[in-house]
């Protein structure tokens, strides 16, 4: 194990992901890739060879959709680095329709906000040996649309949805994802790890992939030059690095320059951040521990 700074990174093999990891394997990170697909990591680390021939990148498989396995996959980062500087939670999806996990929840709420939570709490030990160190939790604007939260229900919510109510779903998990956030943020207060999160705006990178005609509308809008994912990745990469925001945490956000957001409501409330945690951790505790 070399001296480089260590980035540990989910749904880093496709979209904004792929473009941060690309960026902190250029500023000299070694990078973390945890992922399903083994196969999608070589193409990855053969892209990062040609720009960034020295950075190494180590694989970690999880599918995201199994807490056991985001649990599994954490107890190997956290045993395979000495330290870790930056956590990076980017991985998400929107998915049209429900569809429900081994576990029992729903698959947008288990990838886009269960797995940072299992991940970031298992790695929370190192984290904290390795300060200062910092947590980057991608949210999106979409948070704003959540139609409220109610967290002993939305947690387990498994009922259908139809892709009109699918938008709403979404941003409800972005909005816990920015409550996780800055709760997680009091509870390092002291430690020396941040945690921040970012709303990376609107990005053509993987743009509705469930759509049967995602690609085509990808192509006309990047054609536009409208949805840059460099945008959305920079953001990403600027809370990771940037020596201006070493000592910033509790913030969320935006693309533009950086400006900062605040939590939409109802989920602004220290309150309710916290009593989603609570829930959270109560809800998980024998699942991660199987």
């Amino acid at each position: 194990m070399n001296d480089r700074p260590v980035a540990v990174i989910t749904g880093a093999t496709n979209g904004l992901g792929r473009l941060v990891a690309l960026d902190l394997a250029h500023r000299g990170f070694r990078l973390g890739i945890i992922a399903r697909n083994p196969g999608k990591v070589d193409d990855l680390r053969a892209e990062i060879e040609t720009l960034a021939p020295a950075a190494p990148v180590d694989s970690f498989a999880a599918d995201l959709t199994s807490l056991p396995e985001v649990r599994r996959a954490g107890e190997e980062v956290d045993a395979y680095y000495p330290r870790i500087d930056v956590l990076i939670n980017n991985a998400g999806l929107h998915a049209f329709s429900q569809r429900v996990t081994p576990d029992g929840f729903s698959e947008m709420t288990a990838v886009n906000y269960f797995a940072p939570w299992v991940l970031t709490n298992t790695l929370r030990g190192k984290l904290v040996a390795s300060t200062p160190a910092r947590v980057v939790t991608v949210a999106s604007e979409a948070a704003r649309h959540s139609g409220g939260i109610d967290p002993t229900r939305d947690l387990t919510r498994t009922d259908d949805y139809s892709r009109r109510e699918s938008s709403r779903r979404y941003g409800r998990t972005k909005l816990m994802d920015i409550m996780f956030s800055q709760e997680l943020a009091r509870r390092l207060t002291g430690t020396g790890v941040t945690a921040n999160c970012c709303d990376p705006g609107f990005n053509t990178s993987g743009l509705g992939r469930e759509l049967p005609f995602a690609g085509t509308l990808e192509r006309i809008l990047k054609r536009l030059r409208i949805g840059d994912p460099g945008r959305g990745a920079g953001i990403i990469a600027r809370l990771a690095t940037d020596p201006s925001l070493a000592g910033t945490t509790g913030g969320y956000f935006s693309v533009k320059d950086a400006a900062p957001l605040q939590c939409p409501q109802p989920g602004r409330d220290e309150t309710v951040q916290r009593e989603l945690w609570e829930a959270t951790a109560d809800l998980l505790r024998d699942i991660v521990s199987r």
